[in-house]
């Protein structure tokens, strides 16, 4: 959460778009800010998203944070200058769109986090498929010390890690560093701050080499069979799996490996 400045470039993209070799990065951009999650900033990456979704060209996605810290969470300021039950409301709705639309689009997110993540923030790094910080990097979910329960980062933050760990976020509201960030999964990897760009980098990059069907096909049945019981999921994978089976780019990557060579995919 973030009381947030009100120093700053009005004409400046909230969100960022870089384009290279089959990845996106999208820049959350209100450095002033620490990247607090207003109305304006998480419509912008709501659009951003979606236009991704659409690009067939996109095979991975990167989320980073412009200035010092990746996201502060809400932004306060823009909260209490509004406070009725119908703004609330519309806000927390407009946020839970935008978690479900990072796990439905077809290509994986990757969250990378530098300096602060907090409340929303969290949220939005629990969210993300994968999450690699730099070992500055800290992590809260601080609503319980102002009186607001982070209800919603709660959401996707029980989903990410276990849940002793979550209720201790949740209930003291400290902060927990890169290290204890990795230690409970809430994010993959904690690096030296100076090999971030390169770790993402490399791990944006090998996905991006795979088949865009594949990866849209295996995200959509991660989140599909992860709250199903154990044979409902074996029989929603069973399908799935008979269905990729019947692919171009999986008779493809099969005869490739069998001819050991590499595969050349056509994304059907």
């Amino acid at each position: 959460m973030s009381a947030a400045s009100p120093s700053h470039d009005a004409n400046a993209p909230l969100v960022l778009r870089d384009d290279r070799d089959g990845v996106a990065t999208l820049t959350l951009n209100r450095p002033h800010a620490r990247n607090a999650l207003s109305v304006g900033l998480m419509g912008a990456l709501q659009d951003a998203l979606e236009t991704v979704h659409e690009d067939r060209s996109v095979r991975a996605v990167v989320l980073a944070g412009a200035g010092p810290g990746f996201c502060a969470g809400h932004d306060l300021k823009e909260i209490r200058a509004n406070p009725t039950e119908a703004s609330h409301e519309a806000l927390f709705a407009q946020c839970a769109k935008l978690m479900l639309t990072i796990s439905r689009v077809r290509q994986p997110v990757i969250a990378k986090v530098h300096g602060i993540a907090t409340a929303a923030g969290c949220q939005l790094v629990a969210t993300c498929d994968l999450a690699y910080c730099a070992d500055n990097a800290r992590f809260a979910t601080p609503g319980v010390n102002i009186g607001l329960f982070c209800s919603t980062p709660m959401v996707a933050l029980t989903r990410a890690v276990g849940r002793k760990a979550a209720m201790e976020m949740l209930l003291l509201g400290d902060m927990i560093d890169a290290e204890e960030a990795e230690r409970i999964g809430l994010v993959n990897r904690a690096v030296p701050i100076d090999q971030l760009d390169e770790v993402v980098d490399g791990v944006a990059g090998k996905i991006a080499s795979k088949s865009p069907l594949t990866l849209a096909v295996g995200k959509e049945a991660f989140y599909r069979q992860i709250d199903l019981d154990v044979e409902a999921a074996y029989a929603y994978a069973a399908r799935v799996m008979t269905e990729n089976m019947m692919a171009r780019d999986a008779a493809e990557g099969i005869d490739a490996f069998i001819g050991k060579r590499a595969p050349v995919w056509c994304g059907q």
